[in-house]
């Protein structure tokens, strides 16, 4: 038997298998006008590839609670009834393949209004350019060079995207997702709370750990007060800044000690796993990177805080992937560019570790 393609039951959801899909941005929506953030046919073949494909649980990229809280103005929302509706067609497709569908809800922060990836490399879209905006943060620090220097948010207006989340989670159950996944990591909003790097705050949100929290489990409270009991929860995390692990770096940022910590508390307030992620918040920090190179991040999560955990980052093998689960170290792996190249690729891995799955009956004189 492969550890890989075991299913997993969270809460009273049951996934097929251990081989999901992590959010990944198209830049593909329309960025004004009626259909706004509306998901649209390039979106649906995208995640329906990989639903045919025999991928467990997949999440939809990180879809934004607000217009301000877009990476891009051609990222995904579910800020009104539009997008809501142009999602179900989606998610029933997802579910009449066998596949869990799950969608990540997010803020940019001050990372909010760049370009697209392949159009100026993704550098910022100011405010004063068409189809730019004025960024938030919990503090007055502008990500890089170049980028505006966001408005520092108030107390109130705090409380209002942590309601935005909320609201967001309500749309998406209406769309038919039965996962929500909350994005706090690769230096987006709920990254920028937790993180001292980019938290100057003096008041009830910054200075100490338990400030710093203070937004992010706000939010987790939001979300799962309006998200059925029986449905989990899932926390995106970078579980380091990569700061301390440079010792020439005299930089203060979140840490994996920080993250088994958080996880913890994660964990009291309802979510029911940690996608544990690294980076994003400090654009030089110094990265060592390696096949499998932030599972260490997960395995530690899920021998100290007792929370389920999946892997995530430049995991591209069958054999790894099940080696990765068969040892414990995850509950679950998600792809991200491997799932780009191979939308079958847990077809594949089946195949390989002598595992059996379904297989779409049009696809069947393929195996």
């Amino acid at each position: 038997m492969s550890a890989l393609f075991e299913p997993i039951t969270l809460r009273s959801l049951t996934v097929p298998n251990r081989l999901w899909m992590a959010p990944m941005c198209q830049y593909s929506a329309a960025p004004d006008g009626p259909a706004a953030g509306a998901p649209g046919d390039w979106h649906f073949q995208h995640l329906a590839a990989r639903a045919t494909g025999g991928t467990g649980l997949i999440l939809a990229e990180a879809t934004a609670v607000s217009p301000e809280g877009r990476i891009s103005p051609y990222d995904l929302g579910l800020w009104n009834d539009t997008q809501t509706e142009a999602f179900r067609r989606i998610t029933d497709f997802l579910k009449a393949q066998g596949t869990i569908p799950g969608i990540q809800i997010a803020h940019a922060g001050r990372k909010a209004s760049t370009e697209r990836p392949w159009v100026n490399r993704g550098g910022p879209v100011l405010p004063v350019q068409r189809h730019g905006w004025e960024p938030v943060a919990p503090s007055a620090v502008p990500f890089d060079d170049g980028f505006a220097t966001p408005a520092e948010l108030s107390v109130e207006q705090i409380q209002e995207r942590v309601a935005q989340f909320g609201a967001a989670a309500r749309r998406a159950l209406a769309a038919g997702f039965q996962v929500a996944e909350i994005h706090g990591a690769h230096g987006y909003l709920i990254n920028e709370f937790l993180s001292p790097f980019t938290n100057r705050r003096t008041d009830e949100y910054g200075g100490s750990y338990e400030n710093r929290t203070r937004f992010a489990l706000e939010v987790v409270d939001a979300v799962r007060a309006v998200w059925p009991d029986e449905l989990p929860v899932f926390f995106r995390i970078s579980a380091t800044d990569w700061l301390t692990e440079d010792e020439s770096d005299a930089r203060e940022g979140w840490t994996a000690d920080d993250t088994v910590r958080f996880a913890r508390d994660l964990r009291e307030h309802g979510i029911d796993l940690l996608d544990t992620s690294t980076g994003g918040n400090a654009p030089d920090a110094k990265i060592t990177t390696g096949p499998g190179y932030q599972v260490p991040f997960a395995e530690r999560v899920r021998k100290e805080s007792g929370l389920a955990v999946g892997a995530v980052g430049l995991i591209t093998e069958p054999r790894q992937a099940e080696k990765i689960i068969a040892d414990g170290q995850a509950d679950a792996v998600l792809l991200g560019r491997e799932l780009l190249r191979s939308p079958s690729f847990a077809q594949q891995a089946a195949r390989e570790l002598g595992a059996e799955i379904p297989v779409p009956q049009q696809y069947l004189r393929a195996v």
